[in-house]
Order: C-alpha cells, then sequence, then structure tokens
C-alpha cells in the first residue's frame, strides 16, 4: 500500500494538508489571544464606567471585587481629560511578566506575542494596553492573570488541530479516491495491456487501443499504440522472410545440383566440332559457372548460423601461401600475389574459416585488379602486439565505388563486381566476429583498397564471440 502510487499520494496529501493547517494555524491563535485580551478590556472598561456612574465614584470593596473578577482582570486605570485614574483596583500576585500594547498593533507583532505566550507556561501578570470604546477615554491600561490566557489558547489550538486534521484526512481520502480512478486504474490497464501483448506481440489485437482522458496517458497510450504495431509488423515481416529463406535456400540446394550437371554437360559440348557450338559453349560454361556460384554463396548465407570456430596454433604464413597459390592458378597472370607475412608467425584461429576470409579478400582484390586490364599487386601484411594480431590485405586496384562502400557489409547490396552476390564480404565479417574479431575497410581510393582483420588475443573476448 505505501509503495503504490495511490498509497504514496495519500500520505503525501495528508503531509500537505496539515503543512497548510499549520501555516494557517499560528496566525489563527494570534487572532484569537488578541480577541480574548480585547474582550478582556472590553469589559474592564465597562466595570470602570459603572464606578465612574456610581454616586460620589465609589463602590463597595465586594462590588468592586465583583467587577474585577467579572471582567478577569486585576485592576483597571483609566485616562481622561490627560488624566489617569486607578478606578478598579485588587491585590497583584505578583510583578508583571508580559505587556502587551493593543493600539494599532502589526501582524509580526500579534504573531509574535502569541508564539511567546505558548512557550511562557506558569502564573504571571499581563499588562494590557488598549483604546477605549465609544470615546469613553484616550487608553486603558488593564492587568491580568497569564495562565487562563495560555490555557485558552491551548484549548482553541487543539480545537484546530483535530479540525484541521479530520478535514486533511476528508481531503486526502476524496485525492485518493480521485486518483485511483484517473491515474492509477488507466496506468494498470497500460501495464496489463503491456503485459498480455508480451505474451503474443505477434497477435495484431493484443495491441493496445488508448482510451485515457488526461492528455499525458492518453499521449503515452499512443506512443505505445504506435510501438506495439510497429513491432508486431517488424516481427511478421520477419517471420515471412525467415520462410522465404528456408524456401529460397531449398530451392538453391535443388538448382545447384541441377546447374552442376547442366555445366557438365557443357563442358562436353565444349568437344563438338561445330563452330557455332564452340563459340557459344564457353559463355554458356561462364553462365552456368556464375548460376552455381550464386546458390553455393547464397546457401552459405541463408545457414541459421555458421558452426562455431574451432581454434588452433595456424602458421599464418603457410595458410596465406595456400590461397596465394589458389588465386595464381585462378588469375591470368597480370596480378601480382605479394606474401608479407613474417615466416613462423603463428594465429589462434580456426584455420578453415580463416583461409574463406582471406580467399574472399584476396579475390576480390584479384578481379577489381583484373577487370581494369591493367597490371597490379595485392599484398598480405600481418603483425601482433600484446592485444591482437592484425591482417592487412592491400591492393592497387581502381578502388570502391561509394554505393559499395555505403552497402560493404549488407546482404546482396555490397557487390562490386558484375555478376556478383554482394555476400562474399558479409560472410567473411560474420566468421571474423565469431573470432571476437573485426573486419574493416581502411581506405580506398583511385591507389587501391585495404582491409584490416583483427583478431583478439584475450580469450574473454573469444568466449563473448562464442555467446
Amino acid at each position: 500500500m505505501i509503495n503504490s502510487l495511490s498509497g504514496r499520494f495519500l500520505i503525501l496529501s495528508v503531509i500537505f494538508v496539515m503543512l497548510a493547517e499549520v501555516l494557517i494555524f499560528v496566525p489563527s491563535v494570534a487572532r484569537f489571544r488578541q480577541d480574548y485580551l480585547l474582550a478582556r478590556v472590553e469589559k474592564a472598561q465597562i466595570a470602570s464606567l459603572s464606578v465612574l456612574a456610581s454616586e460620589q465614584q465609589s463602590i463597595s470593596a465586594e462590588l468592586a471585587q465583583e467587577l474585577l473578577d467579572n471582567a478577569g482582570v486585576y485592576n483597571v486605570v483609566l485616562r481622561r481629560n490627560s488624566t489617569s485614574q486607578l478606578v478598579l483596583s485588587s491585590p497583584v500576585p505578583g510583578p508583571v511578566t508580559t505587556s502587551v500594547d493593543l493600539r494599532d498593533p502589526s501582524a509580526f507583532y500579534l504573531i509574535q506575542g502569541a508564539l511567546m505566550q505558548l512557550v511562557s507556561p506558569g502564573p504571571g501578570t499581563i499588562r494590557v494596553i488598549g483604546s477605549p470604546t465609544q470615546a469613553a477615554g484616550t487608553m486603558i491600561d488593564v492587568a491580568m492573570p497569564q495562565e487562563p490566557l495560555r490555557n485558552a489558547m491551548i484549548d482553541y489550538g487543539l480545537r484546530i488541530l483535530v479540525l484541521s486534521l479530520v478535514i486533511s484526512v476528508i481531503s486526502a481520502a476524496f485525492l485518493f479516491l480521485a486518483v485511483r480512478r484517473f491515474m492509477v486504474k488507466p496506468i494498470k490497464r497500460v501495464i496489463r495491456s503491456m503485459m498480455d501483448y508480451a505474451d503474443a506481440p505477434e497477435d495484431a489485437r493484443r495491441v493496445i487501443k488508448p482510451q485515457a482522458s488526461i492528455t499525458e496517458l492518453r499521449n503515452a497510450e499512443d506512443a505505445l499504440a504506435g510501438l506495439q504495431t510497429q513491432l508486431t509488423g517488424s516481427l511478421k515481416q520477419k517471420e515471412r522472410l525467415a520462410q522465404l529463406g528456408g524456401a529460397v535456400a531449398k530451392i538453391s540446394h535443388d538448382l545447384r545440383n541441377i546447374l552442376t550437371t547442366a555445366t557438365l554437360l557443357a563442358d562436353r559440348m565444349e568437344q563438338s566440332e561445330d563452330p557455332a557450338v564452340k563459340r557459344t559453349t564457353p559463355k554458356l560454361v561462364n553462365s552456368l559457372s556464375r548460376a552455381v556460384n550464386l546458390c553455393e554463396t547464397t546457401l552459405a548465407f541463408g545457414k541459421a548460423e555458421e558452426a562455431p570456430p574451432s581454434l588452433n596454433v595456424v602458421r599464418l604464413s603457410n595458410l596465406v601461401d595456400d590461397v596465394l597459390d589458389g588465386e595464381r592458378l585462378a588469375g591470368g597472370g597480370s596480378v601480382e600475389l605479394v606474401d608479407e607475412v613474417p615466416v613462423g608467425m603463428t594465429v589462434r584461429a580456426d584455420s578453415e574459416q580463416l583461409f574463406r576470409v582471406l580467399s574472399n579478400l584476396v579475390r576480390n582484390a584479384r578481379q577489381a585488379i583484373e577487370a581494369t586490364g591493367e597490371a597490379g599487386r595485392v599484398t598480405v601484411e600481418a603483425d601482433e602486439d600484446e592485444m591482437a594480431w592484425s591482417i592487412r590485405v592491400s591492393d592497387t586496384g581502381p578502388g570502391l565505388p561509394p554505393k559499395a562502400q555505403e552497402n560493404l557489409f549488407t546482404p546482396f547490396e555490397g557487390g562490386v563486381r558484375k555478376g556478383g552476390t554482394g555476400l562474399g564480404l558479409v560472410i567473411a565479417a560474420d566468421l571474423v566476429r565469431g573470432h571476437g574479431g573485426t573486419l574493416s575497410l581502411l581506405r580506398t581510393d583511385d591507389t587501391g583498397t585495404e582491409f584490416l582483420l583483427s583478431l583478439p588475443k584475450d580469450a574473454a573476448e573469444l568466449d563473448r564471440a562464442a555467446e
């Protein structure tokens, strides 16, 4: 209850209402004290006028005491015609402890006097100076006991306190009910909608329907509805893409087998003596090879996940030699392939996956240079420090066009070579991430292109990559 929004609002409401009542209490007590003293002065004035109206302005001691007791004072001094006269008098039990001047007092003076009165317990005598009513004189000065005034102020304060407490509880209860009705219930409805949506985010029927009448809550519901709608659409799209990917993978697998058979038949066609067949067969073989390559790369990318790397100590120079030898056989000889990896340098990696990554980078560089029809060079370099192994593959080709740079690691969009799929670098980057490393483009311009492959030495990085 206390930790709930409505419970805390109830407690805060009581506190703030009580604080407001305290701010009202002090001026109220000061006003009560002023009225109390004015009442005593008025009664003392009536008593003194009664004495002055008697014959010879003299009354018996018993009657004088009765008038003083009725007025609640010890004595009365009345100033008339510039002379002061002690009209009524009785023994004062002690010295005057407090003096109050009620002739045009300020609010601060009254509040200060009331607070001092409350914190001054015990018997004492108050001297009160005021202005007589109805022009009965210029000044009236009375002495009265302090304790009855303080008791009356405490009694009045307790009644004010009880009344304030009742008002605060009633006000807080109404505020509590209002908060539950207009804030807590709508918030709980949003929470229930979120929990219900979390159980089946693909179900569009579970998207919240904004109903709140409060502007802020309505804005929150609108934003949540938009977010849920967008997420539901994204999940459905991903599901359709996953289904499409599975279908494409199956088609690519079967199509690859069909194309392989067609390629073998096309190879036999090259032995034909027909000049037209001889001219068209190489183009047919090239087209079939590109189609087979497209199927293979699509199948590789369409796998749910690559196998985790089997890490072993690999002699990098030997691996790079294998990659370059294979590319020399595939190339036309116009591109120089240079191995500048330090002899004896070893890395911790999966040799097969690292071979695929380097083959992809070197092949792309070789083909880019060959496409220009000019000679060029592809260089593989490597070094290491305490944190990582760094492998750089650079070429002297024409550089990557802007569109290829923007979509370099985007499937089907980063291809540069005509007939390419744009999956090679995507697959290579995934393989490097599996090692906990990174594959990045260092530079590309009209003087060539350079890629950096970084493999971490820290085992913790490899563990995070595996996770």
